[in-house]
């Protein structure tokens, strides 16, 4: 694996998920994969699970690591070319991405996208960029579109999990929320559903209220409804998360009432696990019944990050 950006650069995503629980069996069975290399990570927002399960994993593996937070310690990069920098940039990406690439064997990446202008934000130049001139295998942190070591902790948490026979009925339940956020995280998390779906590994539906529909680049062969009532019927599994509008980009829209799940709802479900990438605001986007409840699973899913960074890090090692 040369980088990890996506779903789309992974081979087999059901053994990608048998590595991350062998290692989470067995964390420290490949440092000597990791022995004097160095994992560069670099932050242009902030984190919490990604940075910290990243750093975790990598020492894990022996890696050195270096964070460096650009938003805080870096120059204001230019990202645009053939331009005068006589304005608020300081630094080309050109120079800051290959200058990385000297010092870290493998690079991670955080930045999100600004919401004002959806092809500006979808065609990922930025990401595409400092790939381009780093020259070494580079590991999405979350960027505009995806949050794939999210998706792939998740896929992780819900394999580990499910002990019935079949197939699970996994559920993308949209929720309320006071500001616009990215859909980074439900396109990621459809994306890998989708094709977990097309595997045989469970069921996959999304429910969102109108004007809310993800990207179909991200949903194929996704079950999509308007009603949340219909979704939960028979859900095993709740992935509970808010998104802006893609169609008004950026925009937060209109809505009816009742897209906060609770126990009442919970009720309509499998007995229903209840998932959420976190952070998350009580009694807004989920309510605090459920997160203290014994259906969340917020916490065990926060945990697998660890292991799905392991797992990724560890087949770009494998490869250099």
């Amino acid at each position: 694996m040369n980088q990890f950006t996506s779903v789309n650069d992974v081979q087999d995503i059901g053994q990608l998920v048998k590595d991350a629980l062998a290692l989470k069996e067995n964390p420290y069975a490949h440092q000597h994969l990791g022995k004097n290399k160095t994992l560069g990570l670099v932050f242009l927002n902030p984190s919490l699970r990604t940075r910290l399960s990243a750093q975790k994993a990598a020492l894990n593996l022996g890696m050195n690591v270096m964070v460096m937070n650009m938003d805080k310690e870096g120059w204001a990069l230019e990202t645009q070319d053939g331009v005068v920098m006589n304005g608020t940039t300081v630094e080309h990406i050109r120079e800051a991405a290959a200058v990385m690439g000297q010092y870290c064997d493998v690079l991670g990446l955080r930045s999100f996208p600004k919401l004002l202008n959806r092809d500006e934000d979808y065609n990922e130049d930025f990401f595409n960029k400092f790939i381009k001139y780093c020259k070494v295998p580079v590991v999405s942190l979350e960027s505009a579109t995806r949050h794939p070591l999210q998706s792939l902790a998740d896929l992780v948490t819900i394999k580990e999990t499910w002990k019935a026979g079949g197939k699970p009925k996994v559920v993308l339940a949209w929720a309320p929320h006071i500001k616009a956020l990215p859909q980074a995280v439900p396109n990621s998390f459809a994306e890998w559903m989708c094709k977990a779906q097309e595997e045989g590994m469970l069921d996959f539906t999304i429910a969102q209220p109108k004007g809310y529909e993800l990207s179909e680049d991200f949903t194929p062969g996704a079950n999509i409804t308007y009603n949340l009532d219909e979704a939960l019927a028979g859900a095993d599994y709740i992935y509970v998360k808010n998104w802006s509008s893609y169609k008004e980009y950026g925009k937060v829209l209109t809505y009816p009432e009742g897209w906060m799940l609770n126990n009442d709802k919970l009720k309509e479900t499998n007995d229903a696990k209840v998932m959420h990438c976190l952070p998350v605001r009580r009694d807004l986007e989920l309510s605090s019944e459920i997160l203290d409840g014994p259906n969340s699973l917020v916490i065990h899913e926060a945990g697998n990050r660890l292991w799905a960074a392991q797992a990724v890090l560890k087949q770009m090692l494998e490869k250099l």
